[in-house]
């Protein structure tokens, strides 16, 4: 059976709950609430493990806060000896607009740290990855305060249907691969 590592950034804490720095426990989370499973708590991370079509979908929202998340990934890779390629990391984007989603096989952390950990810890920037557009909204200097900011009326009303896009997103990852998922989903 073929295993999959898929790992939603974010910091744990009901202070960050519903922040955009959070998008990636949000996609996981609407997920498991699409397939009726619950995270528990793992090693570096809450866990869940979920099975379709012969493909086994390993989910982690690390504990380790954002900065540090290459800790938990490569724990995460190695204990489950999952190959680079089959890792899908879903993070915030503010340099794409509100709602949009991308994925790429590889790239630059852009400024993120969890990112850049990542990418530290992995010796690479070659790994798939889901950025959903946060938008750059803020006054110079409020970086900070927008990411770890809540979302507003309107985003929240055009988030939903975002997110369910997103678990397909990653059920095509797992299922149909990383260039299909890109000329599938990329721009839409």
């Amino acid at each position: 059976m073929k295993k999959f590592l898929i790992v939603g950034l974010g910091n744990i804490g009901t202070e960050y709950d519903e922040t955009r720095h959070n998008i990636g426990f949000k996609i996981l989370d609407e997920f498991a609430n699409s397939e009726s499973f619950t995270f528990s708590s793992d090693r570096l991370a809450f866990k869940a493990t979920y099975k379709l079509k012969g493909r086994t979908f390993i989910f982690i929202k690390p504990t380790t806060f954002m900065n540090l998340s290459g800790k938990a990934v490569k724990y995460w890779m190695e204990k489950e000896n999952i190959a680079i390629e089959n890792i899908l990391i879903i993070t915030d984007d503010l340099n794409l607009p509100f709602g949009s989603l991308r994925v790429k096989i590889k790239g630059s952390d852009g400024g993120h740290n969890g990112l850049k950990d990542i990418q530290e810890k992995l010796n690479t920037t070659k790994y798939p990855r889901f950025r959903f557009g946060i938008s750059d909204a803020f006054a110079k200097g409020r970086q900070v305060d927008y990411v770890l900011g809540k979302w507003n009326d309107e985003e929240n009303t055009k988030l939903k249907e975002r997110l369910k896009i997103g678990v397909e997103i990653i059920k095509s990852f797992v299922l149909s691969g990383v260039s299909q998922t890109m000329n599938n989903f990329n721009g839409k």
